[in-house]
């Protein structure tokens, strides 16, 4: 079963919006930082699909039931652990364009907003995290995406069969297996089994 959640504006972090943009903070900057905040602050919608998957770890094949993934690199993330996450989450297609309409009128401000968009994006899945944790009541493992180490890229059409992304949440995969909106994630996650922990 897919889940959908959306969210309010999660907690920001100006600094990560600097660092995303590669700025020091003068005044200058982050005033214009915060023009643009105020700007796309209404048209971001927070949103997440997911769903809970039983994983079986056999060197570096990982099988979630409903398809298999090659990957020493998510077999080693996921190890030890029986249940893991799926999820899709995306900030919608408005800053989009607001991007691709700053970045002819001004790549300054088109910069500002790109970075805007990754450290809201971040923190959308923080936000996500944490109440999954709450939830289950268990400790994650870290996000794991398709296209981060050896996790093929092309994983992203596995994902987005199961959790129907474009249908729950608005998110689509080209033929080159990039999302739109730009500004989306998909990623494992995995939920420590407390079985296996030392006491």
């Amino acid at each position: 079963m897919v889940f959908i959640k959306t969210y309010e504006e999660p907690p920001l972090n100006k600094k990560e919006i600097l660092r995303y943009i590669g700025s020091n903070q003068d005044q200058d900057t982050i005033q214009l930082v915060e023009e643009c905040i105020s700007k796309v602050k209404s048209v971001i919608k927070y949103k997440v699909c997911y769903c809970e998957l039983c994983v079986s770890i056999n060197n570096g094949l990982c099988d979630f039931g409903v398809f298999k993934v090659t990957s020493s690199n998510l077999a080693k993330n996921l190890k030890g652990c029986k249940q893991v996450i799926v999820f899709g989450a995306t900030l919608g297609i408005e800053l989009d364009r607001i991007v691709a309409k700053h970045s002819k009128l001004s790549p300054t401000k088109a910069l500002i907003f790109q970075g805007i968009g990754a450290e809201r994006t971040e923190s959308l899945c923080n936000v996500f995290c944490e109440e999954i944790a709450k939830e289950f009541g268990v400790s994650l493992r870290p996000r794991f995406s398709p296209g981060y180490g050896d996790l093929p890229l092309e994983t992203q059409r596995q994902i987005f069969s199961v959790l129907d992304c474009e249908r729950k949440i608005g998110i689509t995969l080209n033929d080159s297996l990039l999302m739109s909106p730009t500004k989306s994630v998909t990623a494992f996650i995995g939920l420590e089994d407390d079985s296996n922990l030392e006491v």
